[in-house]
């Protein structure tokens, strides 16, 4: 059981559902996003989504884009989002935290080496969006193995015969891409969603969290409704690239938290 596996049986126990946020690390710089991160449980983040920057993020939108160069331009660095993990963990031991990024970085430092710092810094989670299942001997089954969930990605165009294999491995939560497309660029259609979500749920005991597309506090609530959670990304680094306190945006989140926690 990891701290992912924990809070969602907290919550289901309590007929809540999860509200999951994405930041990423070292936006706009190490210190401005450490604090955010700090500040996110007490707005009431369930489960937060670290982004791990990288230089060619396919899957983003120009949001997330944009806040990965910050975060780069500032030395953003592996080793220093897992320092970032770990400096959270020292007031904070129950928040899961999920790595959310890509292979190249991870590969770079070296599997093996990387399962134990990651580990070491309190990491519950990993999202690696350009590893398919086809790869998961590259990453996802050394992580179950170090005690570190693997969870996959499942979207509008994972049909019924993709979707076992999509399954198969993964822990922690699915998460299902709410439209095709990358983060950030449209809003989400709750009526398009409710279906692909209830297919998955026949296919999997796992939680169902939707994320992509979700930008307002009204949206927030009816796509958590719809499966067992909810993330919101874009739009909360949105407002840390233009430079808004971090009080500001953790005030932010706290409306997305109630209304999806409503």
């Amino acid at each position: 059981m990891t701290r992912i596996d924990d809070k969602f049986a907290d919550l289901k126990a309590t007929g809540k559902k999860a509200f999951v946020t994405y930041i990423m690390a070292g936006d706009t710089d190490y210190d401005t996003s450490l604090e955010v991160m700090r500040g996110l449980p007490g707005v009431g983040v369930d489960v937060i989504e670290l982004g791990l920057p990288f230089t060619d993020p396919v899957a983003d939108g120009a949001t997330i884009q944009l806040a990965g160069q910050r975060a780069l331009d500032a030395g953003q660095t592996l080793k220093k989002t897992l320092a970032m993990a770990k400096a959270f963990r020292e007031d904070d031991n129950t928040t899961p935290i999920v790595i959310m990024g890509y292979y190249n970085p991870i590969y770079s430092m070296g599997v093996d080496k990387f399962l134990v710092a990651a580990k070491d810094a309190g990491v519950d989670g990993l999202i690696v969006v350009d590893l398919p299942p086809e790869e998961d001997s590259e990453l996802c089954l050394p992580a179950k193995d170090a005690g570190i969930n693997f969870i996959r990605l499942a979207t509008p165009t994972t049909d019924a015969k993709r979707l076992p294999k999509v399954i198969e491995n993964t822990s922690g939560f699915i998460y299902y891409v709410s439209m095709n497309g990358i983060t950030g660029s449209a809003a989400a259609q709750a009526d398009s969603v409710q279906p692909e979500v209830a297919s998955i749920k026949e296919a999997t005991d796992l939680p169902v969290v939707i994320g992509f597309g979700v930008k307002t506090p009204e949206a927030s609530k009816t796509f958590a409704g719809l499966g067992d959670g909810v993330v919101v990304g874009s739009a909360i680094v949105e407002r840390i690239g233009r430079g808004d306190a971090p009080a500001d945006v953790l005030a932010f989140v706290k409306t997305l938290a109630d209304a999806a926690h409503s």
